[in-house]
């Protein structure tokens, strides 16, 4: 039986729209840098809404937490992308590891410093605390930065952080190092009053933060589907912080058994609060944006206190290419 050229062609047509015959999803691994949390919202909210689907990918987040592998895991190719930070692209360069930024959802780190209640009136009166609760990472970076800025702080009253807050509720003129969406809600829980909360970011330490983080070579290999994650995670943050983000929650709790429902709204709102997504450049350009000038300004603020040297081709850290497009806007 011979059959015709319109048959064989309708065949093809229905062939082609079947369900079967839908093209492949690229599987691609996130990496975050903590257990899951709201703070990793946009991600979870793009799985559960579809977005990521939509955008021809299967992702799979992979949440951190203490010693997570999930940096080395990038490095060595076990996983497509990781939530890094500034600080972690500009030490990349300085080793020699070809790792590149592809966009910062976070334009405000939530890195915070916290006092009893009213015992300060400006953040450069912190310099009279009675000790700095600091852990050691932040001592070599953002209080190498604060002491530049204000040479009132000294070492001789930094104490390091054991990771609980005995020692800064013990004493009502101590500070302690904390995060913006979680150590404040945590002393108000256990000893009955909110904390003043000191935002680093505000008072002019400035590096992105939570940013989307990928080999350089996997990426120039790759190009269309780094485009397509980071495209599809900025329309996550966009409906996980003004749309319908139940669904998202749940997989985060699914994740995180011991996350619960206060801790994330709270979360949330602090976020928005205090514009740790949506600021900056990010208002007028979309979540994620990054700048040339911002990245420079960060450095050089790092290198005059001592946390860089200088002569670091800081342009190898990032692209600006996936961000600053206005993507999602019309989603607030």
């Amino acid at each position: 039986m011979q059959i015709s050229t319109k048959t064989i062609l309708l065949a093809a047509l229905a062939l082609a729209s079947s369900p079967a015959a839908a093209q492949e999803l690229d599987a691609v691994t996130f990496a975050t840098n903590w257990l899951a949390q709201a703070e990793h919202g946009g991600y979870y909210q793009a799985i559960a809404d579809g977005t990521y689907e939509e955008y021809g990918l299967d992702v799979t987040v992979m949440q951190g937490g203490p010693q997570s592998p999930g940096r080395p895991m990038l490095v060595s190719g076990g996983v497509q992308f990781y939530m890094g930070g500034a600080s972690g692209a500009i030490n990349a360069v300085k080793e020699e590891i070809p790792t590149i930024t592809l966009a910062a959802i976070f334009q405000k780190d939530p890195q915070i410093l916290m006092s009893h209640p009213g015992q300060f009136e400006s953040f450069p009166e912190l310099a009279g605390a009675s000790k700095y609760i600091l852990g050691a990472d932040g001592f070599t970076s953002y209080f190498s930065w604060m002491k530049t800025e204000w040479p009132e702080f000294v070492e001789e009253k930094y104490e390091p952080y054991q990771f609980n807050p005995a020692s800064f509720l013990a004493d009502d003129m101590a500070i302690q190092q904390g995060y913006l969406t979680s150590e404040p809600l945590s002393i108000e829980r256990e000893a009955g009053f909110a904390p003043d909360v000191w935002l680093l970011a505000d008072q002019g330490y400035t590096p992105y933060s939570t940013t989307i983080e990928a080999m350089k070579p996997w990426v120039d290999e790759n190009p269309d589907i780094a485009k397509r994650f980071v495209e599809a995670s900025i329309i996550g943050w966009y409906n996980y912080l003004y749309g319908d983000n139940a669904a998202a929650n749940e997989l985060i709790k699914a994740d995180n058994p011991e996350m619960t429902d206060d801790q994330i709204a709270y979360g949330i709102a602090k976020m928005k609060e205090y514009g740790i997504v949506v600021s900056g450049d990010a208002e007028t350009q979309g979540i994620g944006c990054m700048t040339d000038a911002r990245w420079a300004e960060f450095y050089d603020k790092m290198v005059e206190v001592g946390v860089y040297e200088a002569g670091l081709d800081i342009t190898t850290a990032y692209t600006t290419e996936y961000v600053c497009q206005g993507l999602g806007m019309d989603l607030m």
